[in-house]
């Protein structure tokens, strides 16, 4: 089968940075599905694994945690999915990535492909709509339907898991919104997406809440650039109130939230397949619900780019994006040449 891949971690601007490779064709555990993959997505993990990590000496490591396809065989305990069924999910970090023709995936953390959404428009959605799901009603515990009367400020509301947690927050609770973002287009994306309020965080949070009479947010979801923020997060953060981050600080020094009693939490969404939990079914039910809120014209994709084919000419544009800091929304590609 086709496949991009890399043999060396580094930057992407080398030329062996992602090369196109050839792989045999994957075989389905007990509880794995075959997926004839058709579209993906790309997200900031690929870019932090690819720079960072280095595969088995003389084996290429493939990459791509998002994956639109089509089951094409089962495995022998499977009772969720048959062939033919249309499917979307994230995968697991632990085991190879979804950028090739075809992918095995154990079927607990994985949804029904939503029936309005082309492939490469329900690719945008698997990561980034567990990870919003998961910050938002797990971790920062705000109920369905809930919310009254409190905030939710989200820094980083126009890349990709900002895209999906303002529909989610705007559609399913009783949340304030005030998504952070600096530039016209991504202002009017974010508001587009469900957000009531838009501030610019590089002209600071604490002022720039001030400045719309919010000076101070009951719950805080970091997207990205934590360290960079974090002072002015404690600052904004109301007394009892709840932070909750994806990204990867150099350091962070939590003491200073003791005095306002502020509780800390971390979305890692990989942690339910890399440790196999009891619960990891959930993410399948997660995908599913997703799926219908999209068919029912509760949720969008949150598709920002289409580069087209999947090689890795194409994937390497893709990263080089992600790494500028300037994508908005989500990058997807389709199909194999």
């Amino acid at each position: 089968m086709k496949a991009v891949g890399y043999y060396l971690p580094g930057p992407i601007d080398r030329t062996d940075a992602l090369v196109d490779i050839e792989l045999p064709d994957p075989v389905p555990g007990p509880r794995d599905l075959l997926v004839e993959v058709r579209a993906i997505s790309v997200n900031p993990v690929d870019t932090k694994v690819r720079a960072a990590s280095a595969p088995a000496e003389g084996q290429a490591k493939v990459l791509g945690w998002d994956v639109a396809g089509v089951v094409r065989a089962v495995g022998s305990d499977v009772t969720l999915f048959r062939p033919g069924d249309e499917v979307f999910y994230a995968g697991s970090i632990a085991r190879p990535g979804g950028n090739s023709e075809l992918h095995t995936v154990d079927e607990r953390i994985v949804g029904r492909k939503p029936a309005s959404l082309d492939f490469a428009q329900a690719a945008a959605l698997p990561l980034t709509a567990i990870t919003a799901w998961e910050l938002l009603f797990d971790r920062l515990g705000v109920a369905r339907d809930g919310g009254e009367g409190q905030t939710l400020l989200v820094v980083g509301a126009a890349g990709g898991v900002g895209s999906i947690l303002a529909q989610l927050a705007r559609r399913l609770t009783r949340l304030r919104i005030i998504g952070t973002a600096s530039r016209t287009e991504t202002v009017r994306w974010v508001k587009d997406l469900g957000a009531h309020e838009v501030i610019d965080h590089s002209r600071g949070i604490v002022d720039e809440l001030r400045r719309i009479g919010i000076p101070q947010v009951t719950h805080i979801a970091s997207l990205t650039h934590t360290d960079t923020h974090f002072a002015q997060l404690v600052e904004a953060i109301a007394p009892q109130g709840r932070l909750g981050l994806i990204d990867d600080p150099a350091q962070l020094d939590a003491n200073p939230l003791k005095r306002k009693a502020v509780s800390l939490h971390w979305e890692f969404m990989f942690t339910r397949s890399l440790f196999e939990t009891d619960d990891m079914v959930e993410q399948h039910a997660l995908l599913d619900e997703v799926s219908a809120l999209v068919d029912a014209g509760v949720l969008r994709t949150t598709v920002g780019d289409h580069y087209g084919t999947i090689d890795a000419t194409h994937l390497g544009r893709a990263h080089r994006l992600l790494e500028s800091g300037k994508a908005r929304g989500k990058i997807v590609l389709e199909g194999f040449a």
